[in-house]
């Protein structure tokens, strides 16, 4: 395996959906030793930290749609974040938060180099605004990235 530059980039947001402690992941997964084992694997790896995401109880909607600003503008970020390591030759990896952080990453892998896109999920990640029965946006974003919703 070629040894390559790896950047993590923290994203500890749980607006996507209605469930507590997503936001929790890019610590657990820190904890639980992701930067040793890639280096173990021959990887340099440089931690960029966390992205700030807005806490769920700072903005208080009853609705999840209401989230969509403050999601688009922690995935806009997230985008820039991830064309800057890209930039600087690092591979960006970066840890979540729920889903709705996909968007971010995907563009700035597709805008730096011709990629293809394997989506693996319990479920389809297709709805919109419009569509979605709970309205919870990391249910949303596969119809992002085709330019639907």
């Amino acid at each position: 395996m070629p040894q390559r530059k790896v950047q993590i980039i923290g994203v500890p947001m749980d607006l996507g959906q209605d469930q507590r402690g997503v936001d929790l992941g890019p610590g657990a997964l820190r904890y639980a030793g992701l930067s040793g084992a890639l280096r173990r694997l021959g990887h340099q790896v440089v931690d960029a930290g966390n992205l700030p995401a807005p806490v769920r109880d700072s903005l208080d909607p009853a609705d999840p749609r209401c989230y969509l600003t403050a999601i688009a503008q922690v995935c806009n970020a997230l985008y820039r974040a991830c064309l800057q390591a890209h930039a600087d030759g690092a591979v960006p990896v970066a840890l979540g938060g729920d889903h709705s952080i996909a968007a971010g990453t995907v563009v700035a892998t597709i805008e730096h180099r011709p990629a293809g896109l394997l989506w693996i999920d319990a479920h389809g990640d297709f709805n919109t605004p419009q569509t979605s029965p709970s309205g919870n946006v990391h249910g949303m974003p596969l119809a992002a990235l085709m330019g639907d919703g």
